[in-house]
């Protein structure tokens, strides 16, 4: 690991002042991603700005009845909070299908957002990758595949993102609320993370210094009913295959509202915007369900070691919507 300096900031716009005037300056919290890639040589920031000082680790009720996240609150206590429990299901079990129990621990809302890819190939520095060296190629087009992207990808980059918690916050509509040098904006989290494109080098819609302060849900009432299903190769600690987050509503047998997202298959958090519309006002049946993700899936383009990506993707989408169809039935 490289020589670095360490500050340690005790207000927000004081953080943010730093790490924005200095292109070279990275935020610390938990750090469980940031320091993995500055032992691996991935990461090189000459200044850390601590911000674990910083008032940002409460979970909180809004006035519209929804819960805000502060950006510093810990993986283990979101999943544990009881309003979160209750009324946003999806999210504690995507929060605790992540990492092992001492991870999340230490890792924070904003971290969790923002963690880089597991692709193989960006994490040795030995290959070239496009997305820690722009221009330098991408090794995994010719390499070893099964982890990686069947939707949205580039020929610059199939990398996929690797974040449980962000799969469910984009099906619950949460939004990101940021404070840059000149004040604050919020951030559909669906909107959050980027397709690769030509520049798969940056993830996230965020410029240089801009700081995660909190996440808001909405008050979603049908999010009581929602379920967070994930397929990996070993039951914990491991990086999802497949994923998916969903919220169901239905009423008389017809769905009135649905919200999927799906994880392990693209360069983001992959909102099922073909699903939803196929399946608001249709009757909640396997038929619907099936044809639903044959319409989310129709686009996918496997490599050579992943199209069973997408015949699990489909299964997982059938299973999780029936069992939440089941729960609505008397």
């Amino acid at each position: 690991m490289i020589p670095f300096d360490y500050e340690r900031a005790t207000d927000a716009e004081t953080a943010v002042a730093a790490v924005t005037g200095n292109r070279r300056a990275a935020y610390l919290a938990g750090g469980t991603n940031l320091v993995d890639h500055m032992k691996l040589g991935i990461a090189a920031p000459e200044v850390l700005v601590d911000i674990t000082a910083l008032p940002l680790g409460d979970v909180e009720e809004l006035p519209d009845g929804g819960l805000r996240l502060g950006a510093g609150a810990l993986n283990s206590e979101v999943a544990a909070h009881p309003l979160v429990r209750r009324r946003y299901p999806v999210l504690s079990q995507a929060l605790l299908t992540g990492a092992s129990g001492q991870l999340r621990n230490l890792a924070t809302v904003g971290g969790n957002l923002l963690q880089r890819t597991r692709c193989v190939y960006f994490q040795d520095v030995t290959t070239p990758c496009n997305k820690r060296s722009p221009g330098e190629g991408c090794s995994a087009l010719d390499g070893y595949t099964r982890y990686h992207a069947v939707l949205g990808a580039s020929p610059h980059c199939v990398a996929v993102h690797p974040s449980d918690m962000a799969v469910a916050l984009a099906a619950l509509d949460a939004v990101v609320r940021v404070r840059t040098a000149d004040g604050e904006r919020a951030i559909p989290v669906a909107e959050l993370h980027r397709l690769p494109g030509e520049h798969p080098e940056r993830d996230t819609v965020l410029e240089h210094g801009e700081l995660i302060t909190a996440v808001d849900l909405p008050p979603l009432r049908s999010a009581r009913r929602s379920r967070y299903a994930k397929a990996r190769d070993r039951a914990s600690f491991a990086f999802a295959l497949v994923s998916v987050a969903a919220v169901l509503d239905i009423s008389g047998g017809v769905v009135r509202d649905v919200r999927v997202a799906f994880g392990g298959l693209a360069h983001k958090p992959w909102r099922a915007t073909a699903a939803e519309r196929a399946l608001r006002g249709a009757r909640a049946t396997s038929e619907a369900f099936h044809a639903a993700a044959e319409a989310e899936l129709a686009d996918a383009r496997p490599l050579r070691d992943n199209a069973f990506k997408i015949t699990l993707a489909r299964s997982m989408f059938v299973s999780v919507l029936r069992e939440l169809a089941r729960e609505e039935s008397p």
